[in-house]
């Protein structure tokens, strides 16, 4: 591959993820973000995108007449920016198939998967009694966080943790473990799958 990754983060929230691949990208990582995508307005991922120069764009799926349309405009947005790998970065949306027929989509979830899937991973585990807990790296498939398992990081649960200082330790793990995977894809040394497989 010639150049950098060209990335297209996704975001629906405050962008913590989306900010560790930028710092990751701006301190010479082999990946570049091109465009960040949101599902509303006015996320601070967008806005972090922003300060870093980064073009950005919106598709809100109440602004379409269905699902469909919605994946259709999501595919198009994505697209103009010709990336090689669209990153869901806490993007709280299930994409579609003109999304995933595309490029190849990598999303993190802070869970071990296949245990936990879903918006509330980490609430789920917690209340499960886990003793050990971890975020996952996984293509993007038809499913919920059904697609294939690409690393994960276990993070051992304390007997005083809460929802939020769990949360925060898996997180950590997570923004460190996503910015390690991009460079793996870019450098060569993983695979990127084609489109929709």
């Amino acid at each position: 591959m010639s150049g950098p990754l060209r990335l297209v983060v996704l975001v629906s929230g405050s962008g913590t993820l989306l900010q560790a691949v930028l710092d990751a990208a701006a301190a010479g990582a082999p990946f570049a973000v091109v465009a960040v995508g949101a599902d509303r307005d006015a996320t601070l991922g967008e806005e972090r995108a922003r300060r870093a120069g980064v073009p950005t764009f919106v598709s809100r799926v109440a602004d379409h007449d269905s699902r469909a349309d919605w994946d259709l405009d999501l595919a198009r947005q994505v697209s103009a920016f010709s990336p090689d790998l669209v990153v869901s970065a806490g993007f709280m949306k299930v994409l579609g198939p003109a999304v995933l027929g595309a490029n190849p989509v990598l999303n993190t979830h802070p869970a071990l998967l296949p245990s936990f899937p879903g918006a509330h991973g980490v609430r789920d585990a917690l209340a499960h009694g886990v003793r050990v807990a971890g975020c996952t790296c996984h293509w993007v498939d038809s499913g919920v966080d059904t697609g294939p398992i690409v690393d994960q990081r276990a993070v051992r649960v304390e007997d005083d943790d809460t929802l939020d200082t769990l949360h925060e330790r898996i997180k950590e793990q997570e923004r460190e473990m996503l910015v390690e995977v991009l460079t793996a894809l870019a450098t060569g040394r993983r695979p990127v799958p084609p489109p929709g497989s």
